[in-house]
Protein backbone atom coordinates (compact mmCIF):
# COMPACT_ATOMS: atom_id res chain seq x y z
CA UNK A 1 0.00 0.00 0.00
CA UNK A 2 3.07 2.53 0.62
CA UNK A 3 4.21 1.25 -2.99
CA UNK A 4 1.48 2.54 -4.58
CA UNK A 5 0.91 5.72 -2.58
CA UNK A 6 3.27 7.93 -4.12
CA UNK A 7 2.20 6.85 -7.47
CA UNK A 8 -1.56 7.75 -6.27
CA UNK A 9 -0.78 10.54 -5.43
CA UNK A 10 1.27 11.27 -8.56
CA UNK A 11 -2.25 10.44 -10.90
CA UNK A 12 -4.19 12.75 -8.32
CA UNK A 13 -1.92 15.66 -8.42
CA UNK A 14 -1.73 14.99 -12.84
CA UNK A 15 -5.46 15.44 -12.68
CA UNK A 16 -5.76 18.43 -10.65
CA UNK A 17 -2.97 19.89 -12.53
CA UNK A 18 -4.33 22.13 -15.62
CA UNK A 19 -1.18 22.21 -17.45
CA UNK A 20 -2.25 18.54 -18.17
CA UNK A 21 -5.23 19.52 -19.45
CA UNK A 22 -3.79 22.13 -21.89
CA UNK A 23 -1.01 19.69 -23.12
CA UNK A 24 -4.03 17.35 -24.01
CA UNK A 25 -5.39 20.22 -25.79
CA UNK A 26 -2.14 21.10 -27.54
CA UNK A 27 -2.41 16.97 -28.86
CA UNK A 28 -6.05 17.37 -30.26
CA UNK A 29 -4.41 20.51 -31.77
CA UNK A 30 -2.03 18.12 -33.10
CA UNK A 31 -4.44 15.33 -33.81
CA UNK A 32 -7.07 18.29 -35.95
CA UNK A 33 -4.23 19.49 -38.47
CA UNK A 34 -3.30 15.96 -38.99
CA UNK A 35 -6.70 15.62 -39.90
CA UNK A 36 -6.88 17.09 -43.66
CA UNK A 37 -3.46 14.95 -44.72
CA UNK A 38 -5.38 11.53 -43.71
CA UNK A 39 -8.26 12.37 -45.56
CA UNK A 40 -6.26 13.08 -48.52
CA UNK A 41 -4.37 9.97 -48.01
CA UNK A 42 -7.69 7.74 -47.52
CA UNK A 43 -9.15 9.18 -50.53
CA UNK A 44 -5.95 7.97 -52.45
CA UNK A 45 -6.19 4.67 -50.57
CA UNK A 46 -10.06 4.50 -51.49
CA UNK A 47 -9.13 4.54 -55.02
CA UNK A 48 -5.95 2.62 -55.41
CA UNK A 49 -6.59 -0.27 -52.58
CA UNK A 50 -9.96 -2.31 -53.89
CA UNK A 51 -10.90 -5.63 -53.00
CA UNK A 52 -13.97 -7.39 -53.07
CA UNK A 53 -15.44 -9.01 -50.43
CA UNK A 54 -13.32 -7.44 -47.57
CA UNK A 55 -15.67 -5.35 -45.40
CA UNK A 56 -13.80 -2.31 -45.05
CA UNK A 57 -10.43 -2.13 -46.36
CA UNK A 58 -9.64 1.30 -45.18
CA UNK A 59 -10.01 0.58 -41.40
CA UNK A 60 -6.96 -2.39 -42.52
CA UNK A 61 -4.71 0.37 -44.13
CA UNK A 62 -5.19 2.99 -41.22
CA UNK A 63 -1.14 2.37 -40.01
CA UNK A 64 -0.03 2.45 -43.35
CA UNK A 65 -1.75 5.44 -44.46
CA UNK A 66 -0.63 7.61 -40.99
CA UNK A 67 3.17 6.78 -41.93
CA UNK A 68 2.62 7.52 -45.86
CA UNK A 69 1.15 11.10 -44.75
CA UNK A 70 4.19 11.63 -42.15
CA UNK A 71 6.88 12.54 -45.38
CA UNK A 72 3.67 14.97 -46.82
CA UNK A 73 3.21 16.89 -43.62
CA UNK A 74 7.40 17.31 -43.64
CA UNK A 75 7.57 18.87 -46.70
CA UNK A 76 4.81 20.97 -46.15
CA UNK A 77 6.56 22.18 -42.96
CA UNK A 78 9.03 23.41 -45.08
CA UNK A 79 7.56 26.14 -46.63
CA UNK A 80 4.14 26.76 -44.54
CA UNK A 81 4.52 30.01 -42.15
CA UNK A 82 3.80 27.74 -39.10
CA UNK A 83 6.34 28.76 -36.96
CA UNK A 84 4.57 31.55 -35.50
CA UNK A 85 1.27 29.63 -35.08
CA UNK A 86 3.30 26.75 -33.40
CA UNK A 87 5.22 29.09 -31.48
CA UNK A 88 1.82 30.67 -29.58
CA UNK A 89 0.64 27.48 -29.29
CA UNK A 90 3.35 25.83 -27.66
CA UNK A 91 3.41 28.97 -24.97
CA UNK A 92 0.02 28.59 -24.39
CA UNK A 93 -0.95 24.80 -24.14
CA UNK A 94 2.32 23.24 -23.09
CA UNK A 95 3.23 26.14 -20.76
CA UNK A 96 6.58 26.49 -22.42
CA UNK A 97 8.74 29.54 -22.82
CA UNK A 98 9.58 30.65 -26.01
CA UNK A 99 11.45 33.32 -27.25
CA UNK A 100 9.65 34.95 -30.58
CA UNK A 101 12.17 34.88 -33.63
CA UNK A 102 13.99 37.88 -34.75
CA UNK A 103 11.56 40.51 -36.14
CA UNK A 104 11.41 40.29 -40.21
CA UNK A 105 14.10 37.94 -40.28
CA UNK A 106 14.55 35.81 -43.54
CA UNK A 107 14.08 32.41 -43.29
CA UNK A 108 16.99 29.87 -43.08
CA UNK A 109 17.09 26.46 -43.89
CA UNK A 110 18.12 25.50 -40.60
CA UNK A 111 15.76 27.45 -39.43
CA UNK A 112 12.89 25.86 -41.99
CA UNK A 113 14.49 21.86 -40.38
CA UNK A 114 14.22 22.53 -36.95
CA UNK A 115 10.54 24.06 -37.43
CA UNK A 116 9.09 20.88 -39.84
CA UNK A 117 10.95 18.47 -37.31
CA UNK A 118 8.36 19.92 -34.39
CA UNK A 119 5.60 20.10 -36.95
CA UNK A 120 5.81 16.56 -38.09
CA UNK A 121 5.96 15.30 -34.28
CA UNK A 122 3.77 17.24 -32.90
CA UNK A 123 1.06 16.31 -35.56
CA UNK A 124 2.13 12.56 -35.22
CA UNK A 125 2.46 12.79 -31.43
CA UNK A 126 -1.01 14.35 -31.72
CA UNK A 127 -2.43 11.99 -34.21
CA UNK A 128 -1.89 8.64 -32.12
CA UNK A 129 -2.93 10.17 -28.93
CA UNK A 130 -6.33 11.60 -30.40
CA UNK A 131 -6.53 8.07 -31.93
CA UNK A 132 -5.72 6.22 -29.19
CA UNK A 133 -8.25 8.51 -27.06
CA UNK A 134 -11.14 8.07 -29.83
CA UNK A 135 -10.78 4.20 -29.46
CA UNK A 136 -9.68 3.58 -26.08
CA UNK A 137 -12.43 5.89 -24.11
CA UNK A 138 -15.21 3.79 -25.97
CA UNK A 139 -13.70 0.48 -25.24
CA UNK A 140 -13.25 0.91 -21.65
CA UNK A 141 -17.11 2.31 -21.25
CA UNK A 142 -18.06 -1.59 -22.91
CA UNK A 143 -15.83 -3.12 -20.85
CA UNK A 144 -16.88 -1.43 -17.96
CA UNK A 145 -21.03 -2.32 -19.14
CA UNK A 146 -20.30 -6.02 -19.77
CA UNK A 147 -21.62 -7.20 -16.16
CA UNK A 148 -24.84 -5.57 -17.07
CA UNK A 149 -25.48 -7.35 -20.16
CA UNK A 150 -27.34 -10.73 -20.81
CA UNK A 151 -25.89 -12.95 -23.21
CA UNK A 152 -22.91 -13.42 -25.39
CA UNK A 153 -21.63 -10.69 -27.64
CA UNK A 154 -19.59 -11.91 -30.98
CA UNK A 155 -16.69 -9.50 -31.55
CA UNK A 156 -15.09 -10.94 -35.19
CA UNK A 157 -14.35 -14.31 -35.00
CA UNK A 158 -14.68 -14.35 -31.00
CA UNK A 159 -17.80 -14.67 -28.66
CA UNK A 160 -17.87 -12.82 -25.35
CA UNK A 161 -19.69 -13.84 -22.52
CA UNK A 162 -21.28 -11.38 -19.94
CA UNK A 163 -23.00 -10.93 -16.82
CA UNK A 164 -21.05 -12.81 -13.88
CA UNK A 165 -18.62 -14.51 -16.35
CA UNK A 166 -17.48 -10.64 -17.70
CA UNK A 167 -16.18 -9.55 -13.91
CA UNK A 168 -13.09 -8.87 -15.46
CA UNK A 169 -14.41 -6.29 -17.69
CA UNK A 170 -14.87 -3.01 -15.11
CA UNK A 171 -10.64 -3.66 -13.87
CA UNK A 172 -9.88 -3.48 -17.49
CA UNK A 173 -11.68 -0.57 -18.37
CA UNK A 174 -10.30 1.00 -15.11
CA UNK A 175 -6.27 -0.22 -16.54
CA UNK A 176 -7.43 0.75 -19.68
CA UNK A 177 -8.41 4.55 -18.94
CA UNK A 178 -5.07 4.63 -16.17
CA UNK A 179 -2.82 3.50 -19.32
CA UNK A 180 -4.13 5.79 -21.25
CA UNK A 181 -3.84 8.65 -18.97
CA UNK A 182 -0.22 8.05 -18.66
CA UNK A 183 0.29 7.67 -22.12
CA UNK A 184 -1.18 11.32 -22.91
CA UNK A 185 0.34 12.71 -19.95
CA UNK A 186 3.95 11.37 -21.23
CA UNK A 187 2.71 12.76 -25.04
CA UNK A 188 2.52 16.07 -23.87
CA UNK A 189 5.22 16.15 -21.63
CA UNK A 190 7.71 14.71 -24.72
CA UNK A 191 6.14 17.88 -26.77
CA UNK A 192 7.30 20.27 -23.73
CA UNK A 193 10.40 19.11 -23.99
CA UNK A 194 10.85 19.08 -27.71
CA UNK A 195 9.34 22.48 -28.06
CA UNK A 196 12.29 24.81 -26.61
CA UNK A 197 14.93 22.71 -28.99
CA UNK A 198 13.12 23.14 -32.42
CA UNK A 199 11.10 26.21 -31.88
CA UNK A 200 13.12 28.57 -29.48
CA UNK A 201 15.88 31.07 -31.19
CA UNK A 202 18.61 29.15 -32.63
CA UNK A 203 22.72 30.11 -31.67
CA UNK A 204 22.62 32.23 -34.91
CA UNK A 205 19.15 34.00 -33.87
CA UNK A 206 20.67 34.76 -30.20
CA UNK A 207 23.63 35.89 -31.55
CA UNK A 208 21.66 38.12 -33.66
CA UNK A 209 19.54 39.31 -30.61
CA UNK A 210 22.52 39.67 -28.64
CA UNK A 211 24.41 41.91 -31.20
CA UNK A 212 21.17 44.08 -32.34
CA UNK A 213 20.82 44.76 -27.92
CA UNK A 214 24.42 45.90 -27.61
CA UNK A 215 23.88 48.00 -30.93
CA UNK A 216 20.47 49.42 -28.68
CA UNK A 217 22.98 49.63 -25.60
CA UNK A 218 25.45 51.53 -27.07
CA UNK A 219 23.45 53.99 -28.88
CA UNK A 220 21.63 54.54 -25.98
CA UNK A 221 25.10 55.07 -23.51
CA UNK A 222 26.12 57.64 -26.58
CA UNK A 223 22.86 60.12 -26.11
CA UNK A 224 23.39 59.78 -22.20
CA UNK A 225 26.86 61.30 -22.68
CA UNK A 226 25.48 64.02 -25.18
CA UNK A 227 22.86 64.80 -23.01
CA UNK A 228 25.03 64.89 -20.14
CA UNK A 229 27.59 67.13 -21.57
CA UNK A 230 25.43 69.43 -23.39
CA UNK A 231 22.69 69.86 -20.60
CA UNK A 232 25.69 69.73 -17.96
CA UNK A 233 27.44 72.85 -19.71
CA UNK A 234 24.43 74.75 -19.99
CA UNK A 235 23.42 74.23 -16.98
CA UNK A 236 27.14 75.36 -15.77
CA UNK A 237 27.13 78.61 -17.68
CA UNK A 238 23.74 79.47 -16.37
CA UNK A 239 24.86 79.53 -12.28
CA UNK A 240 27.74 81.19 -13.58
CA UNK A 241 26.55 84.05 -15.68
CA UNK A 242 23.62 84.06 -13.07
CA UNK A 243 26.15 85.00 -10.10
CA UNK A 244 28.08 87.50 -12.15
CA UNK A 245 25.03 89.00 -13.42
CA UNK A 246 24.34 89.55 -9.71
CA UNK A 247 27.27 90.79 -8.47
CA UNK A 248 27.53 93.89 -11.14
CA UNK A 249 23.80 94.44 -11.92
CA UNK A 250 23.87 97.76 -9.91
CA UNK A 251 27.23 99.12 -11.15
CA UNK A 252 27.25 97.73 -14.56
CA UNK A 253 23.87 97.26 -16.12
CA UNK A 254 25.82 96.48 -19.45
CA UNK A 255 27.73 93.47 -17.93
CA UNK A 256 24.75 91.94 -16.34
CA UNK A 257 22.95 92.58 -19.89
CA UNK A 258 25.26 90.35 -21.75
CA UNK A 259 25.50 87.71 -19.15
CA UNK A 260 21.86 87.84 -18.85
CA UNK A 261 22.23 87.51 -22.77
CA UNK A 262 24.75 84.31 -22.35
CA UNK A 263 21.87 82.69 -19.54
CA UNK A 264 19.21 83.24 -22.88
CA UNK A 265 21.37 81.59 -25.57
CA UNK A 266 22.93 78.60 -23.12
CA UNK A 267 19.22 77.82 -22.62
CA UNK A 268 18.24 77.83 -25.67
CA UNK A 269 20.96 75.64 -26.80
CA UNK A 270 20.49 72.96 -23.83
CA UNK A 271 16.75 72.72 -25.10
CA UNK A 272 17.43 72.17 -28.63
CA UNK A 273 19.98 69.35 -27.49
CA UNK A 274 17.52 67.90 -25.17
CA UNK A 275 14.99 68.28 -27.83
CA UNK A 276 17.16 66.53 -30.27
CA UNK A 277 17.86 63.58 -28.08
CA UNK A 278 14.27 62.62 -26.77
CA UNK A 279 13.23 62.76 -30.93
CA UNK A 280 16.44 60.16 -31.55
CA UNK A 281 14.55 57.88 -28.23
CA UNK A 282 11.78 58.17 -30.05
CA UNK A 283 11.32 54.92 -31.83
CA UNK A 284 11.26 55.52 -35.61
CA UNK A 285 12.22 59.50 -34.94
CA UNK A 286 15.10 60.97 -37.17
CA UNK A 287 17.82 63.34 -36.43
CA UNK A 288 16.36 67.18 -36.54
CA UNK A 289 19.30 68.82 -37.25
CA UNK A 290 23.11 68.49 -37.35
CA UNK A 291 25.03 67.73 -33.84
CA UNK A 292 27.92 70.65 -33.40
CA UNK A 293 31.37 69.71 -34.19
CA UNK A 294 34.55 71.85 -34.23
CA UNK A 295 33.23 74.62 -36.59
CA UNK A 296 30.91 75.19 -33.70
CA UNK A 297 34.10 76.09 -31.04
CA UNK A 298 34.17 79.22 -30.90
CA UNK A 299 30.57 79.86 -30.23
CA UNK A 300 30.97 77.29 -27.23
CA UNK A 301 33.47 79.31 -26.02
CA UNK A 302 32.51 82.89 -26.37
CA UNK A 303 29.15 81.92 -24.29
CA UNK A 304 30.43 80.20 -21.60
CA UNK A 305 31.00 83.28 -19.96
CA UNK A 306 34.45 82.38 -19.07
CA UNK A 307 37.76 84.38 -19.43
CA UNK A 308 39.38 81.73 -22.29
CA UNK A 309 43.27 81.57 -24.02
CA UNK A 310 42.54 80.07 -27.29
CA UNK A 311 45.64 78.52 -29.34
CA UNK A 312 43.28 77.08 -32.12
CA UNK A 313 45.08 75.47 -35.24
CA UNK A 314 43.67 75.01 -38.77
CA UNK A 315 41.15 72.46 -37.85
CA UNK A 316 39.36 72.31 -41.34
CA UNK A 317 40.98 69.08 -42.07
CA UNK A 318 39.06 66.97 -38.63
CA UNK A 319 36.76 64.03 -40.14
CA UNK A 320 33.30 64.71 -38.82
CA UNK A 321 33.13 61.98 -36.68
CA UNK A 322 36.08 63.22 -34.90
CA UNK A 323 35.23 66.97 -34.69
CA UNK A 324 31.82 65.82 -33.06
CA UNK A 325 33.37 64.20 -30.27
CA UNK A 326 36.16 66.41 -29.81
CA UNK A 327 33.95 69.33 -29.70
CA UNK A 328 31.89 67.18 -26.58
CA UNK A 329 35.33 66.89 -24.74
CA UNK A 330 36.31 70.66 -24.89
CA UNK A 331 32.35 71.24 -23.78
CA UNK A 332 32.97 68.83 -21.04
CA UNK A 333 36.27 70.18 -19.73
CA UNK A 334 34.65 73.72 -20.08
CA UNK A 335 31.98 72.46 -18.16
CA UNK A 336 34.34 71.32 -15.15
CA UNK A 337 36.64 74.27 -15.43
CA UNK A 338 32.99 76.64 -15.07
CA UNK A 339 32.23 74.40 -11.86
CA UNK A 340 35.34 73.74 -10.02
CA UNK A 341 37.64 76.18 -11.54
CA UNK A 342 39.16 79.97 -11.28
CA UNK A 343 40.86 81.74 -13.18
CA UNK A 344 41.11 81.85 -16.74
CA UNK A 345 41.08 78.43 -19.06
CA UNK A 346 44.00 77.69 -22.02
CA UNK A 347 42.56 75.81 -24.72
CA UNK A 348 44.40 74.44 -27.29
CA UNK A 349 43.42 72.07 -30.05
CA UNK A 350 45.86 71.68 -33.20
CA UNK A 351 46.05 68.96 -35.87
CA UNK A 352 49.76 67.32 -35.20
CA UNK A 353 51.40 64.08 -36.69
CA UNK A 354 47.93 62.75 -38.08
CA UNK A 355 46.15 63.43 -34.97
CA UNK A 356 43.78 65.68 -32.98
CA UNK A 357 45.49 66.81 -29.88
CA UNK A 358 43.43 68.81 -26.81
CA UNK A 359 44.78 70.45 -23.96
CA UNK A 360 42.67 72.20 -21.81
CA UNK A 361 43.92 73.94 -18.54
CA UNK A 362 42.46 75.70 -15.75
CA UNK A 363 43.35 76.96 -12.24
CA UNK A 364 41.09 75.52 -9.53
CA UNK A 365 40.38 76.05 -5.54
CA UNK A 366 41.19 74.24 -3.18
CA UNK A 367 38.33 73.49 -1.53
CA UNK A 368 36.75 72.99 -4.66
CA UNK A 369 39.34 70.40 -5.99
CA UNK A 370 37.67 67.32 -4.54
CA UNK A 371 34.15 68.01 -6.35
CA UNK A 372 35.95 66.48 -9.59
CA UNK A 373 35.68 63.13 -8.57
CA UNK A 374 32.10 63.07 -8.72
CA UNK A 375 29.74 62.82 -12.02
CA UNK A 376 30.21 61.07 -15.14
CA UNK A 377 32.12 63.64 -17.06
CA UNK A 378 35.49 62.41 -16.91
CA UNK A 379 34.46 58.88 -17.42
CA UNK A 380 32.23 59.79 -20.44
CA UNK A 381 35.47 61.92 -22.07
CA UNK A 382 37.54 59.18 -21.67
CA UNK A 383 35.08 56.92 -23.19
CA UNK A 384 35.03 59.75 -26.43
CA UNK A 385 38.43 58.80 -26.54
CA UNK A 386 38.41 55.44 -26.63
CA UNK A 387 36.04 55.25 -28.91
CA UNK A 388 37.90 56.94 -31.66
CA UNK A 389 41.23 54.42 -30.41
CA UNK A 390 42.71 57.91 -29.13
CA UNK A 391 44.11 58.56 -25.39
CA UNK A 392 42.96 60.76 -23.21
CA UNK A 393 44.70 61.84 -19.64
CA UNK A 394 42.43 64.16 -16.90
CA UNK A 395 44.18 64.94 -13.43
CA UNK A 396 45.68 67.79 -11.57
CA UNK A 397 48.63 69.42 -12.79
CA UNK A 398 50.67 72.67 -11.77
CA UNK A 399 48.11 73.83 -9.39
CA UNK A 400 45.62 73.01 -11.34
CA UNK A 401 43.43 70.87 -13.69
CA UNK A 402 44.50 69.83 -17.14
CA UNK A 403 42.82 67.71 -19.63
CA UNK A 404 44.71 65.92 -22.68
CA UNK A 405 43.34 64.48 -25.39
CA UNK A 406 44.95 62.76 -28.42
CA UNK A 407 42.75 61.77 -31.00
CA UNK A 408 43.53 60.12 -34.38
CA UNK A 409 42.26 61.47 -37.51
CA UNK A 410 41.63 57.75 -38.85
CA UNK A 411 39.90 56.59 -36.35
CA UNK A 412 39.80 52.64 -36.35
CA UNK A 413 35.84 51.31 -36.38
CA UNK A 414 33.72 54.80 -35.13
CA UNK A 415 31.51 55.70 -32.56
CA UNK A 416 28.26 53.26 -32.57
CA UNK A 417 25.51 55.73 -35.00
CA UNK A 418 28.52 57.98 -35.98
CA UNK A 419 28.36 59.64 -39.10
CA UNK A 420 29.24 63.16 -40.73
CA UNK A 421 27.89 66.24 -38.14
Amino acid sequence: MSGRGPAVHAVAAALRSAVTYRRWACLVLGGALLMPYMMAGEVVAAVWYRSPGVGDPLLSVQPLIFLAVLPVVAVSGLFLPVRAFEIVAARALLGVSLEAPPPHARRTWPERLRTTAWFTAHLAIGGVASGLALALVPFAIWAAALPLVHGPIPVGALVVETGAAAWWGPPLAVLTLVVLFGALVGAGALLAELAPALLGPSPEDRLAAAEAHARRLAARNRLARELHDSVGHALSVVTVQAAAAGRVLDRDPETARAALGAIEESARSALAELDHVIGVLREGASRREPEPTLRDLDRLLDSSGARIVRRIGDLSGVPPVVSREAYRIVQEALTNALRYGAGPVEVTLDVRAGSLELDLRNATESRRAGLRRTGRGVAGMRERADLLGGEFTAGPAEGGWRVVARLPLDPQGGTPGSGAA
